[in-house]
């Protein structure tokens, strides 16, 4: 009878300990990726008191206006997002900043279509993110104005009161709890964004203020304080370290990604990449007097969030919006009288005059020493006549923008031969390269029967040799300012700032000009056709020169016919000498056979008129 007793104890006892470890891995499993932190909630629950209420926030950062799903980048989309938001229903949402600009769904309505959406997502508030002022500061006043979500800037001020365009903080009340929630915004805007973009406006102190923030919403009461901010962990944990006061820390601007968030100070950092590739997750258990008993962050990836089903009605606004771009994309721009030349097998193995003008734009975009984009970036040609918005878009689907970088001149010269770095394909010529360098402000003479790495035989910045101890300024685009195509020397330069979207600089350029004609000039020249040139202009001058030496010496024979003759053969050829020697530049062997045919008729005539001369003055004595 004892043992039965003891062996139904025994039993009791698994069942309770297996209910209760069901229980607390089903609220574990709840929580996504960061599963570990909600056992720590558990744990906590009874300490909290019968009171104590889990409050969860849900967060992204930089998600750059990437609002459709990407299977192959691994990118959730909007629509889905809200799906697992609604099924969470979370105490607030927030976006760190630059999710208004990036993408054609967001530049053509100059951020307008991303208001909507991530209203229509839920967002609560978000923080200004550098990107976000690359319309202009007065542009993002504007669309703050628009009676959604509200945009969080407490250490963005206005240079001549000091007043600020955005409210510093909000105050939300959820399950009986006041959560204070401000915003800060990276100084490195007025670099990390157009200059221009932010003129009559400066950042305050980051940690100044965000101490006068914990002041004033610790005497509004609040339970619990949310730093909103674009400034990247660089700062942030400084922030962290050096303000006390604030529980939570959500941040965008470096694009990190913190799985379990990071603990300094007592302050949780939380940052979950880029793009909606994570949905970031906050849960804090309050207890009963208000008092913070645990936090901890998660991520919810794309490899879970992916099987959700999207929103129905979240994603057939962002259709409609984007069907709409596709008609504003037919808004014409100007003309074109030339054809763009934007073809693969041509844009990654020389110079093109789209790859010119793209590169000229840039270098007037920002000012830089010299400029450099790559082939493979330009993705279709422009032809002529008329250009459309779809045109640009279709040149550019990449949404890169551009970057000024500090580079030295011995590195800039080995970017370029990396550029030029192709193997030979079977008739000689360079095989088709994304990194082939289109530029501006410098030119590059090359030879590509040398090694890979040593092609560079001469090269220019502002008609002087490049001077391999000196820095100079230079714009290319971001992907390879991260070191894309290879281009590691980028990666390790410094940044001086950050620009618009190449196709919004191209669009502006071709709505200011009206008429875009644009041509090669041998800035990418073989030695080949360099040599060419050198050839081309000796001839020129040789031909001028002996056509000049012949005008004065027929000018010193007698009115006869022998000199009307001479008068009306030399006359001939000084009209097609610039046919015959645009013949020699083409590389034509018979063009050459006829140009030094010329060239030995017109000798010719010089040894005739000069025996006439010759003659003539013996008569004359």
């Amino acid at each position: 009878m004892k043992h039965n007793k003891r062996l139904l104890a025994l039993s009791l006892f698994i069942v309770m300990l297996f209910s209760f470890s069901a229980a607390v891995w089903a609220k574990a499993l709840d929580g996504g990726s960061g599963a570990a932190g909600e056992l720590t909630l558990a744990a906590n629950a009874e300490e909290a008191g019968a009171g104590a209420k889990t409050l969860t926030i849900l967060h992204f950062n930089d998600l750059h206006a990437n609002v459709m799903e990407d299977e192959d980048n691994g990118l959730l989309g909007l629509a889905k997002f809200k799906t697992y938001a609604d099924g969470v229903s979370p105490d607030l949402i927030l976006d760190a900043g630059d999710s208004l600009h990036g993408t054609t769904f967001a530049t053509i309505s100059e951020g307008a279509n991303m208001r909507e959406v991530l209203d229509l997502a839920g967002v609560d508030a978000a923080a200004a993110g550098n990107h976000d002022f690359n319309y202009g500061a007065d542009r993002l006043i504007e669309l703050s104005k628009d009676g959604r979500y509200p945009v969080l800037a407490a250490n963005f001020i206005n240079s001549a009161d000091g007043s600020g365009p955005f409210p510093a903080n909000m105050i939300f009340e959820r399950q009986g709890v006041k959560i204070g929630v401000f915003g800060l915004t990276t100084p490195e805007t007025k670099t990390a964004s157009n200059p221009k973009n932010t003129e009559g406006y400066e950042f305050s102190d980051l940690t100044a203020a965000a101490k006068e923030q914990v002041a004033y919403l610790q005497g509004q009461d609040v339970d619990i304080i949310v730093a909103l901010v674009h400034i990247g962990l660089d700062d942030s944990k400084p922030l962290a370290a050096e303000v006390d006061g604030i529980d939570i820390i959500i941040d965008g601007h470096s694009h990190d990604t913190l799985p379990a968030g990071e603990v300094i100070d007592g302050t949780l950092i939380a940052s979950t990449g880029c793009h909606l590739q994570n949905i970031g997750r906050i849960e804090l258990e309050i207890d009963d007097s208000g008092a913070v008993v645990s936090k901890t962050a998660s991520l919810i990836p794309y490899s879970e969030a992916s099987q959700l089903t999207a929103d129905a009605e979240l994603a057939k606004r962002i259709e409609e919006l984007d069907a709409q771009n596709v008609e504003l994309g037919k808004t014409i721009l100007g003309k074109a009288t030339v054809f763009l030349d934007g073809e693969r097998e041509n844009v990654r193995t020389s110079e093109t005059n789209l790859g010119n003008l793209v590169a000229e734009v840039m270098l007037a975009e920002t000012g830089a020493d010299i400029a450099m984009t790559n082939g493979g970036g330009i993705r279709a040609s422009i032809p002529e006549g008329q250009i459309t918005m779809n045109h640009v878009i279709t040149t550019f689907p990449f949404t890169n923008y551009s970057v000024v970088i500090e580079i030295s001149g011995s590195d800039l010269i080995a970017a370029i031969n990396h550029g030029l770095s192709a193997d030979l394909d079977e008739d000689g010529n360079l095989e088709q390269n994304g990194g082939f360098p289109q530029i501006a402000g410098m030119r590059v003479v090359y030879d590509k029967t040398r090694q890979a790495g040593e092609r560079v035989v001469r090269l220019t910045v502002g008609g002087q040799l490049v001077d391999t101890e000196a820095n100079y300024s230079l714009v290319t685009n971001d992907f390879l300012a991260a070191g894309g195509d290879g281009f590691d020397m980028f990666a390790e330069a410094a940044v001086l700032s950050e620009h618009e979207l190449l196709s919004e600089a191209l669009v502006n350029y071709i709505t200011s000009e009206d008429t875009i004609k644009t041509s090669t000039d041998g800035r990418v020249a073989e030695l080949v056709d360099a040599s060419a040139s050198a050839v081309k202009k000796a001839e020129e001058d040789l031909t001028e020169s002996s056509i000049a030496l012949a005008q004065a010496l027929i000018d010193e024979l007698p009115e006869d016919r022998y000199r009307d003759e001479l008068q009306e053969h030399l006359d001939i050829i000084s009209e097609v000498r610039d046919d015959y020697t645009e013949m020699l530049v083409n590389g034509n062997s018979r063009s050459k056979v006829i140009v030094t045919a010329v060239m030995m008729v017109l000798g010719g005539i010089i040894i005739i008129i000069s025996l006439k001369s010759d003659s003539s003055k013996k008569v004359r004595k």
